[in-house]
Order: C-alpha cells, then sequence, then structure tokens
C-alpha cells in the first residue's frame, strides 16, 4: 500500500487490501474493490445537519467503477432459452467466460498504458527507461487478445451460440508463447516499482490513482500482473467448456488439444522465468570470501524455494534452495541495494541429508549455559546435514508454521532425489567416512572463540565439526567417552568438541 500525506477519508482502508495479495504463488488477481456497494448519498433537506453531513458524504471516495458481469443466458429472452438444453446453457456460459475476460484483458492492459505510464512519463516522474523496464512490452499483447475475441465474435452464430471453438483455440493458443520475456521480467520489474515507491512524487501519483474509480481499488503492481494471472485461468475455462461438452462434439478432441497446448506454453513460460528469477537472486548474492563461491552456482537454473528462516539461535537468516546448491544467507544493504551476503559455505544438494524433526524435539537458543536450561522447545523445525566431510555442517531451520515447514521438506526432498544417483554416494558409506574423518579431527583441534568470530560466526559461537546426526531425531549425539558429569566440566573449561551447527 503506497503511503500517502493525505487526509485519511472513509473507505480508504479498503485500498489496501488488494496490496496484500502476493504476485509469485497465488492464481488469479481477486479484485476486492468490486465487492463494495454504493452508498446513498441523500440528504435530508429539513435539517442543517443533515445537509451538512450530505456534503460530507459527497466529499467522500467515488465509488470504484464495477465489470460487466451479465451472465450469457441472462442476454436470451424467454422463448429463446426454452430452445436450449441445460448443458448448452452451460457450455455457452464458459464460452462467454472466456471471451468477457479477454475482453476485461484488453481493458486493463489499455488502462495500464492511458492512466500510469504515460502520465508518469509526461509528468516526469519515472523516467522512460525505468517506466519500460517496469511496463515492458505490455502494449504488443492487446492485439493478440483482440484477434481472440474477432475469431470468437466470427464463429458466433445468428442465435448468439459459439457452435464450434476447439480449433479456434488450438491456433491461437501458441501465441501466448510471447508472455515468455514479459513473465521473466516481473521479479525484477516488481523490484524496481517497490524501490521507486520510495520516491514521494511517486507515491502521491500512486496513491490519487489507487483513490480514482478507474482503478476497482487495485494498485499499478496488479494491472501488470493481470497478464500472468490470465494465463493461468486458460487451461481452466477450457476444462470448464470441455466438461459441458457432448462427447459426440467434435469439438472434444481439438478441446483436448488445446488443454495439452496451454499446458506446455505454461510449462515453458515457468521454466523461463524459474531461471530468470534464480538468476536474479544469484546476482545479489555477496560473497565475503571468493572461496565461498562455489562453482555449481553456474549451473543452478532454478530457484526451488527461498524465505525467511530461523536459526538455532533465534537470528534471522534469508535461505535459497537452488536445484544444485541450498545457500544461507543475511539480508544486508549495500549502497542503497539490497543483497544477501552468504553465511557459512554452501551446501551442494548432492551431499546433503534431510532430518524432519518433530515438535519438542530441539531446544532453541544458542549459548553455552542455554544448552543446561530448560529452554523453549522449538516448533516447525527441521534439519540439513552436509554428508561431505570438508563441509561438516549442520543446521537447524526452523520456519513459521506447519504450512512452509511442509513446503521446505517437499522441496528439499525433490531437490535432493533429482541429483543423478551416480553423483549421490549411499548415506550409510558417507556417514560410516564422515564419522571417521571428523571423530580423528576431533583428536587434532579444536576451534577457538575469537577464531569462531573472526569467521562471521554467530553470537552463539561453535565448535569444530562434530558426529554427523543422521538417525538419532532431534538429539545430539554427545562423545562416547566420558560421564555427563565431566562434559559439563569440559563445557565450562570451553574444551568440549561439540559439533558446528546452525538453524534457520
Amino acid at each position: 500500500h503506497e503511503p500517502s500525506n493525505k487526509r485519511v477519508r472513509p473507505l480508504s482502508r479498503v485500498s489496501s487490501l488488494a496490496n496484500l495479495i502476493s504476485p509469485s504463488k497465488n492464481g488469479a488477481v481477486r479484485r476486492f474493490g468490486q465487492t463494495i456497494q454504493n452508498m446513498s448519498l441523500r440528504g435530508d433537506s429539513k435539517s442543517p445537519g443533515a445537509s451538512l453531513k450530505s456534503c460530507s458524504k459527497a466529499a467522500g471516495p467515488t465509488p470504484p467503477k464495477r465489470r460487466n458481469s451479465t451472465l450469457w443466458s441472462e442476454t436470451l429472452d424467454v422463448h429463446q432459452k426454452s430452445t436450449f438444453s441445460t448443458k448448452e446453457i452451460k457450455r455457452q456460459e464458459a464460452i462467454h467466460e472466456l471471451s468477457r475476460g479477454e475482453q476485461d484483458l484488453i481493458e486493463d492492459l489499455q488502462m495500464a498504458r492511458k492512466a500510469y505510464h504515460d502520465p508518469m512519463l509526461k509528468l516526469s516522474i519515472m523516467t522512460e527507461e525505468e517506466l519500460t523496464h517496469i511496463f515492458g512490452d505490455l502494449d504488443s499483447y492487446i492485439p493478440l487478445h483482440e484477434d481472440l475475441l474477432d475469431k470468437l465474435a466470427k464463429g458466433t452464430g445468428p442465435n448468439g451460440t459459439v457452435g464450434q471453438i476447439g480449433q479456434i483455440v488450438v491456433d491461437w493458443l501458441p501465441g501466448l508463447n510471447a508472455y515468455r520475456d514479459y513473465c521473466s521480467n516481473q521479479l525484477a520489474a516488481k523490484a524496481l516499482l517497490d524501490q521507486k515507491k520510495q520516491d514521494r512524487k511517486v507515491q502521491d501519483f500512486l496513491q490519487r490513482c489507487l483513490e480514482s474509480p478507474f482503478s476497482r481499488k487495485l494498485d499499478l503492481w496488479s494491472f501488470l500482473d493481470i497478464p500472468r494471472s490470465r494465463l493461468v485461468k486458460y487451461p481452466l475455462l477450457l476444462r470448464e467448456i470441455l466438461r459441458h461438452t457432448p462427447p459426440d462434439h467434435p469439438d472434444v478432441p481439438c478441446l483436448e488439444k488445446a488443454i495439452a497446448i496451454i499446458q506446455g506454453v505454461l510449462s515453458d513460460i515457468n521454466m523461463r522465468k524459474g531461471e530468470s528469477e534464480s538468476q536474479y537472486y544469484i546476482n545479489k548474492l555477496e560473497y565475503l570470501d571468493d572461496r565461498q563461491r562455489d562453482p555449481l552456482i553456474d549451473n543452478c537454473k532454478t530457484l526451488l524455494c527461498h524465505g525467511e528462516l530461523r536459526n538455532k539461535s533465534g537470528s534471522k537468516l534469508h535461505v535459497f534452495l537452488f536445484s544444485e546448491l541450498l545457500v544461507l544467507t543475511r539480508p544486508v544493504t549495500r549502497h542503497e541495494r539490497s543483497c544477501y551476503q552468504v553465511y557459512r559455505q554452501p551446501l551442494p544438494i548432492r551431499d546433503l541429508a534431510l532430518e524432519d524433526l518433530q515438535d519438542g524435539d530441539v531446544r532453541m537458543g544458542g549459548s553455552f549455559r542455554g544448552a543446561f536450561s530448560q529452554g523453549e522447545k522449538a516448533k516447525n523445525v527441521f534439519r540439513v546435514t552436509s554428508l561431505d566431510p570438508t563441509h561438516g555442517q549442520s543446521h537447524t531451520l526452523q520456519v513459521n508454521d506447519v504450512f512452509h515447514k511442509q513446503q521446505w521438506l517437499n522441496c528439499l526432498r525433490s531437490a535432493i532425489d533429482a541429483q543423478p544417483q551416480q553423483q549421490r554416494a549411499p548415506l550409510r558409506d558417507q556417514h560410516s567416512e564422515a564419522t571417521t574423518m571428523t571423530r580423528a579431527k576431533r583428536r587434532s583441534s579444536v576451534v577457538s572463540m575469537s577464531d569462531m568470530v573472526g569467521e562471521g560466526a554467530d553470537e552463539n559461537v561453535w565448535h569444530q565439526v562434530g558426529e554427523p546426526i543422521l538417525g538419532c531425531k532431534g538429539t545430539e549425539t554427545l562423545p562416547a567417552s566420558g560421564s555427563s558429569s565431566k562434559i559439563k566440566r569440559e563445557w565450562s573449561r570451553g574444551t568440549h568438541r561439540r559439533r558446528k551447527e546452525t538453524g534457520v
């Protein structure tokens, strides 16, 4: 929601609802503004107070413009309607919804240019280069959708029905590949738009537009994201038409072919968009040391998942799961540019072991004292461990809720399963190898507290790598020798060689 220095007006809070919609993961944009009902502004002429109240109401924001939502069957008279079967009416309603959606999209694309792009260019609110980066080639897609409307109009009979739509959409759908570049650029366009919103002139202009009736209480990004949300609707619309098409209708094979075509188009667009998104974040990674840059980063074409998580000490980290690497970072700002400082060494997916921890298996807090206190038991936690002894990392990561935890687990499992089998050694073999090497390390060296701080560790300092935990759910493996009292004495002297672990 773009901030404003204007006086707060009635219904102004409703405008913020459109801005709460995420453009990356949701389907179609919901137009909350359409649900606002027009209010009567009638005043009572008998009372001066009522007259004044009426004037103040009239000064409120203009009700948003509402879209035509007339059904196809509502355009027929009673006699015409009786000549069609219920199934045919539903089929024509589905075709009508496709047609009406195309008309709405054309109006939105024209509105984005007329109400936002051109005025901001004319008033020098943004440069032409900035506007091109944000709006892309939005105008070039209007003829594409006008072409479909024209073909549907030609295919409509005297009785208002479209006899055969299958071949029309089969011929038209491949043209949607034109959206590949536009969708690939959306992440960078959104980032630039958010950056420009810090400018007071841009804030004021966008707020004025949001309060105008033409916006339907949608912000600029909602208009720019409408083409993407429209694309994902096509398979649903075509399936709905097919569902109400008789099995012996000549449209059936064509509609099935059309659904396969649009799924292929969307798959290609998603792949290109994923590659672009992956490269966008790779370019924002900042390395404290050149040795942190794993050569596998150049092979990462897909960003499977990313988000803010917490480590075992409670510190916030932004974690990226690429197709080849798991990268933990800290968000930072450099010269007014946001970037992500890589935290520790990125972990190759081929060496990764995943452990789903149950609620209460791990206690949060990373201090030495906290290891023996009754700290808060963590929920929504999982652990990732590198089986490569040269990395020797284990990270306990906490997610906000069980839903997002499951998303992370699914993405991690998919990434691990996608690795070529020949590149993944059996877990038991790698476990044994890592155990042997890390036990030898225990006997030979201990990383001091000052060394760890110098490496940019968390406020709770971690010591040299210990034995990997792969079957001991939610608990850390202590050295085999020594009693618990001896362990406590070693902890107090700082000589207990504990595994290095961080968590999100």
